[in-house]
């Protein structure tokens, strides 16, 4: 929860309290800013994760749509959970995802595909604060993760063995 409201080791952030009106304005004065899309599995989860498209060009400010592809690769219903972060560390202060499927468990049937979208957009400050003004590109990686529930309740990946 720390990482999510604060951005910290490049965590974008999740709390709804900072996606404010006046940073939900595109800032036309700066310059657009490549955001590439990287996604992993874990050897314990059959599924295929791709990002559909390589990368999207933002200007601060401005709301982004983009959209992975999970397809469970076999012949039983899986439950992943995601993990994320973005890179490089500095840039994870700005970078707020609006909506996404990381906030949730993602059951897929055996050989379900399905479209995962991630809303999202940077903090205008990006481009003044003095150690992220020059940041050009920006990566949003995740990476899957079988999971099953703890004895508390709790989704939980599964360790690789």
């Amino acid at each position: 929860m720390f990482c999510s409201a604060t951005g910290f080791i490049g965590t974008p952030i999740t709390d709804i309290s900072r996606f404010t009106a006046d940073k939900l304005i595109p800032d036309s004065s700066s310059s657009r800013i490549k955001i590439t899309f990287s996604a992993n599995t874990s050897q314990a989860l059959q599924w295929k994760f791709v990002p559909e498209q390589r990368e999207v060009h933002v200007l601060p400010g401005e709301t982004a749509l983009a959209f992975y592809k999970a397809k469970n690769m076999s012949q039983e219903d899986i439950i992943g959970i995601a993990t994320y972060n973005v890179t490089p560390d500095r840039a994870g202060q700005y970078f707020n995802k609006i909506q996404c499927f990381c906030f949730e468990e993602q059951k897929l049937k055996a050989g379900e595909e399905v479209d995962m979208p991630v809303f999202f957009f940077l903090d205008p400050e990006i481009a003044k604060d003095p150690f992220t003004k020059n940041i050009r590109t920006v990566t949003l990686s995740y990476t899957f993760f079988k999971a099953r529930y703890n004895s508390k309740g709790s989704l939980v990946p599964i360790p690789v063995k």
